[in-house]
C-alpha cells in the first residue's frame, strides 16, 4: 500500500510530467539518419529541407519527417507483358529495371509512388520500343532496344528525382506457332549452312587437289627442263673436250711431223742425206710401180716410164753400194 501511494505521489508531481515531455520532447527533435538514406522535412506542412546521414536537429511537433527515402540504386522486376511488333505479332515480355533516388525531395513532391510510376513508365517504354520493330528485329537487337527505353526513362524521370542505369530485357516469348515456325526456319537454316559447307569443303579439297596436280606438273617440268640443261651442258663439255682433245692430237701430229721434217731437212742437207733422201725416193717409186702392176695386168706408160725406174733403181744400187763402202771403210 505504501509503493502504490509513493508511485501515485510521484506520478502526480508536475515535475516528474515536466521531465516526460523533455525527453518526448528531445526524442522528436533528435534524429540519427543512417548511410544512404534521406529524412525529408515538413515544418507545418511545407518542405523544408531534407537531412542527410549523421546527426540532425528539427523542432518538435513543428517539422516532422514526411518522407524516409532510400537512396541506394534499387531492382524493380518489370513483370511479364504483351507488345505488339510493328509485323503485327503479340510477344510477352518482361524485364528488370536498375534505378536509384537521387533528389529525396522530388521523389516525395514529385510524384506519389515513385515506384510504381517508374514501373508503369519502364512497360510503357518497353511495348512502344519493340512496337516500332519486326520481329526479327527484336531478337537480334535487345541492345538496341535496352539503350532506347533507357534513354526514354532517364529523361521521363529526372524531374521525379529518380535516375534510371540500367534496363534489361529478360524473355520474350512469341506465340506457340510462331515459335514452331522459328523452329523450322532455324532448321532449315542449319540444314543450309551444312550443305553449304560441305559444297565448300568438297571445293576446296578439289582447288586444293588442282594446285597440287599443277605445282607437280610444273615441278616435272621443271626437273625435265633442268636435267635437259645440264645434259647439254654435258654434251657441250664432252664435245669442247672432244675437240680439245682432236686439237692437242693435231697439234701433236703435226709438230711431230715439223719435227720430222726439220730432222730430214738437216739430214738432207748433207751428201749423205741427198743420197738417203734419193735411194727412199727410189724405193717408194719401186713400190708404187709394183702396187700398180698388181691391180692390173696391162700397165700403160709413155715410154720413158722404164727409163726412169731403170735409172731410179741404178741410183739406188749405186747409192747402197756407197753406203756399204763406208761402212767396210769404218
Amino acid at each position: 500500500m505504501d509503493i502504490t501511494e509513493s508511485l501515485f505521489s510521484l506520478l502526480s508531481s508536475p515535475i516528474v510530467w515536466v521531465f516526460i515531455v523533455v525527453i518526448y520532447t528531445l526524442k522528436k527533435g533528435i534524429y540519427f539518419v543512417p548511410q544512404n538514406r534521406g529524412y525529408v522535412i515538413y515544418t507545418m506542412g511545407k518542405y523544408y529541407k531534407t537531412l542527410s546521414a549523421g546527426l540532425n536537429f528539427i523542432v518538435p511537433f513543428i517539422q516532422t519527417v514526411a518522407a524516409d527515402r532510400n537512396l541506394k540504386e534499387q531492382s524493380l522486376e518489370i513483370t511479364s507483358q504483351s507488345a505488339i511488333t510493328k509485323d503485327n505479332i503479340t510477344l510477352n515480355i518482361d524485364g528488370i529495371l536498375f534505378m536509384k533516388v537521387t533528389d529525396a525531395a522530388a521523389a516525395t513532391n514529385n510524384i506519389t509512388d515513385y515506384k510504381s510510376s517508374v514501373t508503369q513508365l519502364a512497360m510503357t517504354t518497353m511495348r512502344n520500343a519493340i512496337g516500332s520493330l519486326e520481329l526479327d528485329e527484336c531478337f537480334q537487337n535487345r541492345d538496341a532496344i535496352n539503350a532506347q527505353i533507357l534513354n526514354a526513362m532517364t529523361e521521363a524521370t529526372s524531374p521525379w528525382g529518380v535516375m534510371v542505369t540500367r534496363y534489361e530485357i529478360k524473355d520474350i516469348n512469341p506465340p506457340q506457332s510462331i515459335r514452331e515456325d522459328m523452329e523450322k526456319q532455324m532448321t532449315a537454316e542449319r540444314e543450309k549452312r551444312s550443305v553449304i559447307l560441305t559444297a565448300e569443303g568438297v571445293k576446296t579439297a578439289a582447288i586444293t587437289e588442282a594446285e597440287g596436280l599443277k605445282r607437280a606438273r610444273v615441278l616435272d617440268a621443271e626437273a625435265a627442263k633442268a636435267e635437259q640443261v645440264l645434259a647439254a651442258e654435258a654434251s657441250k663439255e664432252s664435245q669442247i673436250l672432244t675437240a680439245a682433245g682432236k686439237a692437242e692430237a693435231i697439234k701433236l701430229v703435226a709438230e711431230a711431223d715439223a719435227a720430222a721434217l726439220t730432222t730430214i731437212g738437216h739430214a738432207a742437207a748433207t751428201a749423205e742425206g741427198r743420197e738417203a733422201v734419193t735411194l727412199t725416193l727410189a724405193q717408194d717409186s719401186i713400190g708404187a710401180h709394183k702396187a700398180i702392176a698388181a691391180e692390173s695386168t696391162v700397165v700403160l706408160t709413155d715410154g720413158k716410164t722404164s727409163d726412169n725406174i731403170a735409172n731410179t733403181v741404178a741410183q739406188a744400187m749405186a747409192v747402197s753400194s756407197a753406203i756399204k763402202l763406208d761402212t767396210a771403210e769404218g
